[in-house]
């Protein structure tokens, strides 16, 4: 099976940088080279329309609330524009809700509010696409929740040290929800701390080229929960799952708490999964509870790890 080449954080750092008109004020809208002190003065510049804020390198305490338009948030040089700490609408650091919006080469780190949801992103309305950023040290990385059949991208990605179960309601790594597709590709899922790394409500998934590293995990359940139903691909994705877990007995897990969405064809494939050394447990690789019909083939399989197991 070809080894999956994971992006490490300092990469992101190698990056070309953008290319922008100098403003001297660290948000600069790209198309017209106006500078602005705040990410939300930038914001109600673009208004309506299309547009890309470039980030210069710094530590904000600044949050944003996009209400309108179509705007890509834009490091000029990928991790170093670093978002820590400040939530908007005690929801997280970017609250989206205009046309469509883009987030490429952004840091986000330290978010906890007090219902427990705390997030780099709050995708609430649009399509959204995150490139090349990372999640760091918080309740959840992204969240969101629509009726309509949004369009959500996550690559090269990386999600650390999030999730909890201390609240009346778990956090994740990832939780979204709605009518459309949810891809992730080329990202690492690793030191989750409560919840699901990737948690689903959606009818078409796309999950490849990713690692979920569990071995420093606190507290953790599924790497995978598609709570539901879905339909699509998982391939190509590495699996290590830690000593330290509140719920091992899946990998992936399919239709836990309804059918909502159809499963049958469901592609499985040209994964691998493990437990971390010293671990005596039998997990199930898939468990599923909507008595739909997969595609599973082509995994690769540790000691200990069964490959599929029917729930009720």
């Amino acid at each position: 099976m070809r080894r999956i080449a994971i992006l490490p954080l300092f990469a992101l750092a190698l990056a070309a940088p953008v290319a922008a008109q100098q403003s001297g004020a660290p948000f600069t809208i790209a198309e017209t080279g106006q500078g602005f002190a705040t990410l939300a003065d930038a914001v109600a510049a673009i208004g309506d329309r299309r547009g890309t804020i470039v980030i210069a390198p710094g530590t904000y305490r600044q949050c944003v609330v996009q209400e309108a338009g179509q705007i890509t948030f834009k490091a000029a040089q990928p991790g170093t524009a670093i978002f820590e700490a400040e939530t908007c609408e005690d929801k997280a650091a970017f609250v989206l809700r205009g046309k469509g919006s883009a987030v490429d080469g952004i840091v986000f780190r330290g978010y906890a509010v007090s219902d427990g949801n705390g997030a780099g992103i709050r995708i609430e309305q649009g399509d959204l696409t995150v490139t090349n950023s990372m999640f760091l040290d918080s309740q959840e990385g992204i969240l969101g929740g629509n009726p309509s059949p949004q369009r959500i991208t996550i690559d090269r990605s990386t999600f650390s040290g999030l999730g909890q179960c201390e609240t009346s309601d778990c956090s994740h790594s990832v939780y979204l929800g709605n009518k459309g597709q949810v891809t992730i590709t080329r990202s690492r899922f690793e030191r989750g701390t409560g919840g699901h790394y990737v948690k689903l409500r959606v009818p078409n998934i796309t999950i490849t080229d990713s690692s979920f590293d569990d071995t420093q995990g606190s507290k953790t359940n599924y790497m995978i929960d598609l709570s539901e139903g879905s339909s699509g691909l998982i391939a190509r994705n590495v699996f290590v799952q830690g000593e330290n877990k509140e719920n091992w007995s899946g990998f992936i897990v399919v239709a836990a708490e309804g059918r909502t969405y159809r499963s049958n064809g469901l592609t499985i494939t040209e994964n691998q999964a493990s437990l971390a050394p010293g671990i005596d447990r039998s997990p199930a690789f898939v468990a599923d509870l909507s008595g739909e019909q997969y595609r599973i083939s082509g995994n690769q399989l540790g000691p200990g790890v069964r490959e599929f197991e029917r729930r009720r």
